[in-house]
């Protein structure tokens, strides 16, 4: 097998194994069913998004596969900031909203 050849299957699979570990983690580290939810739904639709992508770089021509890192370059660092603002909102509602329910059950009824 040509050493190229080689590379590219290991190089693929490491980028796999670390967005596969890189998910699992994200998820585990939540805080709350609705962070874990939201950290789901979108780890799917980014696995969706890269698979789509990379399938799009082999089916497409050379000139315009390249025009692929166009969108790609943009989209990908908005869709990571708009999540990790999601994410942080979602835990400072929680925080929140755990706070409420200690103040109102440390409250004595009188």
């Amino acid at each position: 097998m040509h050493p190229g050849t080689i590379g590219v299957i290991i190089g693929g699979l490491g980028g796999l194994a670390g967005g596969i570990i890189g998910t699992c983690c994200s998820i585990r580290n939540t805080d709350s069913p609705r962070e874990r939810a939201f950290m789901i739904k979108a780890s799917v639709i980014g696995w969706i998004a890269i698979l789509v992508f990379v399938g799009l770089m082999f089916v497409l021509p050379t000139p315009y596969r390249y025009y692929l890192w166009i969108p790609y370059g943009i989209l990908l660092p908005l869709a990571i900031i708009t999540g990790n603002r999601k994410q942080q909102r979602l835990r400072q509602e929680e925080s929140q909203d755990k706070s409420t329910q200690t103040t109102q059950n440390s409250v004595p009824d009188g």
